[in-house]
């Protein structure tokens, strides 16, 4: 994109800081968009935005085109996923959560082994312009099939108030936050102060808007109430490590294989498929089962193996001249591990969620596992670039996971 449009890298950044930014900033107004005009409806509306906006991208003729065009996408790229999560679960039963889960994890199968790939495909073959137009068909295809199949409880939306003061303090607090942590996940740029006043500005604010969102009588923009639910806040504070660590992970070992192991980009994300493909499998099955057991017990085998093979992967990081199927195998362990948390953890915190909460609730649980993984990407950035190499941060990335155990073990024990 740089040569495309001789731009410096310093201004293309933005091309991606764009649309984390606009995803920041819309991602706390899902809740109430929803209850006030029907999920269906914001279903479509974000869907259309992402489509008009990829394919804008596609046909951007600067560089200011382009980041103008992203943040329209990154628009509706923030809505997708929490409101797609509150059609499904509004239309399943608490019994059946666990299975509408496990089809909300589709992606996170699809997602990490095709997209690199196709990405350096499209690249390489035709232009970068193609990352973006290859999302036309499929999002005109999603829009079709979105507004004949879709119900959203359009007639039952509840014209609620903006809550105008929590908008005005979380949205500009959290796309502060991400882009501090942006900002930090750069190499040597954890301690600079365009990382540090961002991250401490933003904290301020959505801290400002957490007291009055407690305190306040009127319905805020996000109900944090719904944090002192045991099932709902125990899931939270366990996702809070789990996904710092995994995603600090997903940074980590690409740049392991590339920068230590001296392989290609296309290389690394082969050797990486076998962990999404174990990972993306696993919660397929473990969401169904989750409707038939217990969830502490089958998350605390999974946190087991997801930490002792999380452990496996930094003594092996260390070592030189190692197979590359020994790292392999470990990560691909982790995956099964990973995929065996995951699905239980994001059951409890929505099983015990009604219609009229489910929105406000899955609002919630993205913007705290984006917080999360931002942080933890940002963490391995400061470690990678304070410490002696991959395996020190590897083993603190282990100990982070193990920490999920906290929260794993105040899980729900009876049945569903």
């Amino acid at each position: 994109m740089g040569s495309s449009f001789g731009s410096p890298l310093s201004v293309v950044q933005w091309v991606v800081t764009g649309y984390t930014l606009a995803l920041a900033t819309v991602l706390p107004v899902t809740g109430w968009a929803v209850d006030r005009w029907g999920s269906r409806r914001v279903f479509l509306v974000s869907v259309a935005l992402f489509t008009a906006g990829s394919g804008l991208c596609g046909i951007a003729w600067d560089t200011g085109s382009l980041i103008v065009f992203r943040i329209l996408q990154g628009a509706g790229g923030g809505l997708i996923v929490p409101v797609a999560m509150t059609v499904l679960l509004r239309a399943v039963p608490p019994e059946r959560k666990g299975s509408a889960m496990a089809i909300l994890s589709i992606p996170v199968l699809i997602g990490p082994m095709t997209g690199p790939v196709l990405g350096g495909v499209l690249t390489d073959a035709l232009s970068w312009r193609w990352i973006f137009l290859v999302n036309l068909p499929v999002g005109v295809l999603t829009l079709l099939l979105g507004a004949r199949l879709v119900r959203g409880g359009d007639g039952a939306a509840e014209r609620r108030p903006l809550d105008l003061v929590g908008l005005l303090t979380l949205s500009p607090g959290l796309a502060a936050l991400f882009y501090g942590l942006t900002v930090a996940g750069e190499p040597g740029a954890a301690t600079s102060p365009g990382a540090l006043l961002p991250v401490l500005g933003g904290g301020a604010l959505v801290a400002v808007f957490a007291v009055r969102a407690l305190r306040s009588d009127r319905p805020p923009l996000l109900d944090l109430r719904l944090l002192a639910r045991p099932a709902f806040g125990r899931s939270l504070t366990a996702l809070v490590p789990f996904s710092a660590a995994y995603f600090g992970l997903l940074m980590a070992v690409p740049l392991y294989w590339q920068q230590q192991r001296g392989l290609s980009g296309t290389t690394t994300g082969l050797l990486m498929a076998p962990q999404f493909l174990c990972s993306g499998t696993v919660m397929q099955l473990a969401g169904r089962i989750a409707d038939r057991l217990p969830l502490r017990r089958l998350a605390l085998p999974g946190i087991a193996l997801a930490a002792s093979a999380y452990l496996a992967v930094a003594v092996l990081a260390g070592e030189e001249d190692l197979p590359h199927g020994w790292v392999v195998a470990a990560l691909a362990l982790l995956g099964v591990g990973v995929g065996l948390v995951n699905m239980p953890l994001m059951t409890a915190a929505t099983r015990g969620l009604s219609g009229p909460e489910t929105a406000g609730g899955t609002t919630t649980l993205n913007v705290v596992s984006r917080l999360a993984a931002g942080a933890g990407t940002a963490l391995f950035a400061l470690l990678l670039s304070a410490t002696d190499g991959f395996r020190t941060t590897l083993l603190c990335g282990a100990a982070l996971m193990a920490l999920t155990l906290v929260g794993v073990l105040r899980l729900p024990v009876g049945k569903p």
